[in-house]
């Protein structure tokens, strides 16, 4: 854990990774390690991170006519009955409270909501009229199983989104969860500049009590993956278990279709893990709460002029996010690192000199790179320069993906690929019992999709050798 009176990063992010990101995530202000185990604070400035997503989805799931609700996080345990691959599923994470009711039945912290969502949705829906029930929630979760926790990444508790919706028919219930993973693949590269992997899950890492799981991975510099997120179809299991039923256009009593999706604060993780450097966080201009810094370098004789020059170049940069650090009592060079170790995208200096000349000197925080822009072409060069900084980060993200994943034709090279932090793409046919195998014998290697482009299929399984189903992506993971 680092030290709070440590001034910048001190290890390297190639010597001890999960100190780097411990000490970015604490040292930039995002987030905090919480006096309860397993939990973390999420301070202002990370708390702006999210809600940064949370606009943007909340727009695309307004054009989606999908609508925001909040349910109890407080559960039933007979909800958990009902639908018992669900149960089984997530028994190991589930906290529980004890009612103190006459009843003395439990109460568990909501690990997911479909239970207490489905429930409602059983009184909600009579008629095909009632249907498509398009339901999102921004919520907490609790899950009990974690030791070691990582900030954003793995918690006890941490905030996501997700969505239920009900159907008359598969057709239209499956092609919405695609619909929804191409969306959160589109949130990932433009806002966060994070390339990822989509395809569907096997069976056995598909989602308790699902009928097909979709997902996006991500792959980090450490070597192992990072599931962004899932959409489900559920199939009609859920609304069978909780008596979800509807009168159609024919007169008669139906079963429907419903899906589930959600993404979390996991995306930061996966954001702060890629982009930023041993300099602190590097933070993509979409999702930065602080797009540019301005900051004025003055003596005592000049400092009213300069700040009022400063403040004139703020006001004509509105369109964007913009702060004006006017602290007298640090150094510009303080200040620099600060704002480095904050991930600004731009920093804005002016001094005496830059007044003169009516120009300011601005530098990348992605490259480090400077350069003088005169203040009459400075919001144009801004644009190009945020623009070109998201398209940078994108690019060397894509790289490193497309870099990391290696073709193997055998189980040799697949424990090959992932010793050396690799994703290994294999032919695979899709067995838990093989897949269990294969993570046993690799040291926790697992299946991380089913890409969607499937090549040719001919030959057998990289493990058990029966004839394979299909190519399919391992690799040690988050």
């Amino acid at each position: 854990m680092p030290k709070p009176d440590e001034k910048g990063i001190t290890v390297k992010r190639a010597d001890d990774m999960p100190e780097w990101y411990s000490q970015v995530i604490i040292k930039s202000g995002l987030a905090d390690y919480s006096s309860i185990k397993g939990c973390m604070v999420l301070r202002p400035y990370g708390y702006a991170v999210w809600q940064k997503i949370m606009d943007y989805f909340n727009k695309r799931l307004k054009e989606l006519k999908v609508e925001n609700a909040y349910f109890p996080m407080l559960i039933p345990e007979e909800f958990f009955e009902k639908e018992k691959e669900h149960a089984e599923g997530f028994a190991p994470e589930v906290a529980w409270i004890e009612n103190k009711d006459e009843d003395k039945a439990r109460y568990a912290l909501r690990p997911t909501s479909e239970t207490i969502m489905y429930d409602s949705y059983s009184r909600w829906i009579r008629s095909w009229r009632d249907l498509p029930l398009r339901i999102n929630q921004w919520c907490n979760i609790v899950r009990w199983e974690v030791k070691d926790v990582k900030p954003f990444l793995r918690s006890r508790e941490f905030l996501w989104q997700e969505g239920h919706c009900v159907y008359e028919t598969e057709e239209e219930c499956d092609k919405e969860a695609g619909l929804i993973l191409k969306e959160y693949k589109e949130l990932a590269e433009k806002l966060l500049a994070v390339p990822t992997i989509d395809g569907i899950k096997t069976e056995k890492e598909k989602f308790a009590g699902a009928k097909t799981t979709y997902t996006y991975e991500s792959f980090m510099p450490d070597g192992k993956a990072l599931q962004m997120g899932t959409s489900h179809n559920l199939g009609q299991g859920f609304a069978k278990a909780f008596n979800i039923k509807y009168i159609g256009k024919d007169k008669k009593e139906h079963l429907p279709w419903q899906n589930s999706w959600g993404i979390s604060w996991r995306l930061i993780g996966g954001m702060v893990m890629l982009h930023s450097d041993d300099k602190g966080l590097v933070l993509p201009p979409n999702i930065a709460p602080i797009q540019i810094i301005i900051i004025p370098i003055f003596f005592d004789k000049d400092k009213n002029k300069i700040i009022k020059e400063a403040e004139k170049i703020k006001k004509s940069l509105e369109e964007f996010s913009v702060e004006l650090d006017v602290r007298d009592e640090y150094t510009p060079g303080w200040k620099f690192n600060e704002w480095e170790m904050k991930g600004v995208p731009l920093r804005l200096e002016i001094g005496p000199r830059d007044v003169k000349q009516k120009q300011v000197v601005l530098a990348r925080r992605d490259t480090g790179k400077k350069e003088n822009v005169k203040t009459s072409k400075l919001s144009k060069k801004v644009k190009e320069a945020l623009n070109d900084i998201h398209n940078s980060l994108l690019k060397k993200a894509k790289k490193l993906l497309n870099d990391s994943i290696v073709e193997v034709k055998n189980f040799d090279g697949l424990m090959s690929a992932v010793k050396n932090k690799k994703m290994a793409k294999a032919l695979f046919c899709g067995e838990i019992e093989c897949e269990d195998w294969i993570k046993d014998k690799t040291g926790g290697a697992t299946s991380r999709c089913i890409p969607f482009r499937q090549e040719k299929i001919t030959g057998n399984c990289v493990h058990c050798n029966k004839k394979a189903k299909f190519w399919a992506y391992f690799a040690r993971n988050y």
